[in-house]
């Protein structure tokens, strides 16, 4: 890693995360009478509850409406969930407005081309595994583990191991 990356990743203080593609493996379950399903990987959620206790602010980014997207969001006490977001960089902009923050301190993580422009003007632009080959070709750091399978974790360890907020986190599973 260079040292160029490791200043990055200390600055982040916001992860703003897509969802379709991101959080899920992208695939829609649509029923008869309209409602959708949606699988949400359980690595994910207990990364973004660590990245909270580590002081991360976490948001969700998506271009598309959703209720189990919401509720999911509800369940780890995301507060910031822009959904039906057909373009995302203003959103994310007058997001950092409303907190109060930079460029520098955002990480984002996308997997498809609404996500470039948001993960070119982040601090720490995240592509996944599945992402298309544009995006990852603009990212900071491309995961291993695709969408929906534990992605989200992966980015959340190494921002968290590689700005020293790992360390205090493991006290709690290592007592």
């Amino acid at each position: 890693m260079t040292e160029e990356i490791k200043v990055k990743l200390e600055a982040i203080k916001l992860l703003v995360l897509d969802v379709d593609g991101v959080l899920t493996d992208g695939h829609l379950l649509i029923h008869g009478d309209g409602g959708e399903s949606k699988a949400f990987h359980t690595l994910d959620g207990h990364g973004i509850r660590m990245g909270q206790r580590a002081g991360l602010k976490v948001a969700l980014l998506s271009g598309r409406h959703s209720e189990p997207t919401q509720r999911r969001a509800d369940q780890l006490q995301i507060a910031h969930v822009i959904q039906d977001c057909h373009f995302k960089l203003p959103a994310l902009k007058a997001l950092l407005t409303e907190l109060h923050l930079d460029a520098d301190d955002v990480a984002y993580v996308g997997d498809d081309l609404p996500d470039l422009p948001p993960i070119r003007f982040s601090g720490f632009g995240v592509a996944t595994a599945n992402a298309v080959d544009e995006v990852k070709a603009h990212a900071d750091y491309i995961t291993t583990r695709p969408g929906g399978q534990g992605a989200v974790r992966e980015v959340i360890e190494y921002i968290l191991k590689n700005s020293n907020r790992w360390e205090p986190l493991m006290e709690r599973y290592l007592t």
